[in-house]
């Protein structure tokens, strides 16, 4: 059973470690912080942490460091987050204010997030299972161009360069983007996407020519619904890894990997418990699973209309909790009320 005195020394260790990446004495605990007691008491507080195996001593007669229990511990016993300055506030609503559409936004958040705190920054896409499709339109660029545009209530636009049709006359673009409009505006995403199907499955032989070019379209359309359904993430900040590398005690190479197939990522991210604010932390060894044990993710949710996601940031164990969590928090929170607002102007 820790102490109280004996969470705030391992707080101190914690806090005194990500400032100077050094192992963390008794002595230094006694000039940095105010316990008011002497050294030696602080050496035995030390003594029962690194008993409950909260702290290490990395290599001999040296101070001592957090362990991944010693950060979980550390996370789950924050008294609150450190808040952000006036300038990064500023800079969140600077910097995500009037976005283009939702990529731009989820964009312009990582790259934000990425800045504030020098982690890799991910971002969930909301799932658009469930939302509308409420335009369907088709532009022909010139004889062998087009793109097949798509928006939805949730103000998620696709835009598809694809090749047009053979044969296909600028009149009969208005009559296969109605007909395209009638399969699926209106309807939510995933019954749209079942309605292209069902269109597929049940074209027959000796099909007309405009017959054969909706088919081709609808095929682009159902790959784009197909595209709204999926989970994705949005990152930033991958260069960040090698500036921090001296931060990981092995190989920055299972986090790369996990960047690139984005696969792992999304799973962590979902199965990651929120706490009554939102917010979450998954930290070395707890990753094991995914084969992350050399890092940390944070997370806080966000709310988009159709469902909840997740902004988030993946970074060495030793990196500064409060700070980022209460980023990640604040971009959340931001988030969520752009996304309102932009569902109230609908």
């Amino acid at each position: 059973m820790v102490t109280e005195r004996g969470l705030q020394v391992l707080r101190a260790i914690v806090q005194d470690y990500v400032d100077t990446h050094e192992p963390v004495g008794s002595k230094s605990i006694v000039e940095r912080h105010a316990f008011g007691v002497s050294a030696a008491t602080i050496r035995n507080d030390m003594a029962l942490l690194e008993d409950e195996d909260l702290i290490a001593a990395p290599h001999t007669s040296s101070g001592r460091v957090p362990t991944d229990k010693g950060y979980r511990v550390f996370v789950d016993h924050l008294a609150e987050l450190r808040p952000l300055s006036t300038a990064q506030r500023s800079a969140i609503s600077t910097f995500l204010g009037d976005p283009s559409d939702l990529d731009d936004l989820l964009v312009r958040t990582v790259r934000l997030l990425t800045q504030l705190t020098g982690q890799v920054a991910l971002v969930q896409y909301p799932s658009f299972a469930s939302a509308n499709v409420t335009h369907v339109e088709l532009v022909a660029l010139d004889a062998a161009r087009m793109i097949v545009i798509m928006v939805t209530d949730t103000g998620r636009v696709s835009q598809r360069l694809t090749v047009r049709p053979a044969g296909l006359q600028d009149e009969d673009v208005a009559v296969l983007r109605a007909q395209l409009s009638a399969l699926v505006t209106g309807r939510s995403v995933r019954i749209g996407s079942e309605r292209i199907e069902a269109l597929r499955a049940a074209a027959a032989a000796g099909r007309s020519p405009l017959d054969e070019a909706l088919l081709a379209l609808a095929s682009v359309v159902g790959e784009e619904l197909d595209e709204f359904r999926q989970d994705r993430l949005v990152m930033a900040g991958a260069a960040t890894l090698a500036k921090r590398e001296h931060d990981f005690r092995g190989s920055i190479h299972p986090l790369l990997e996990a960047i690139e197939e984005q696969v792992t990522l999304l799973r962590l991210m979902s199965e990651m418990a929120a706490d009554e604010h939102g917010l979450s932390a998954s930290i070395g060894r707890e990753n094991d699973a995914f084969g992350l044990t050399e890092a940390s993710i944070i997370a806080s949710d966000y709310e988009a209309g159709v469902g909840r996601a997740r902004v988030g940031l993946m970074g060495p164990t030793r990196m500064d909790y409060p700070s980022n969590l209460a980023a990640a928090r604040a971009v959340a929170r931001y988030l969520t009320r752009l996304l309102e607002e932009d569902e109230n102007h609908r």
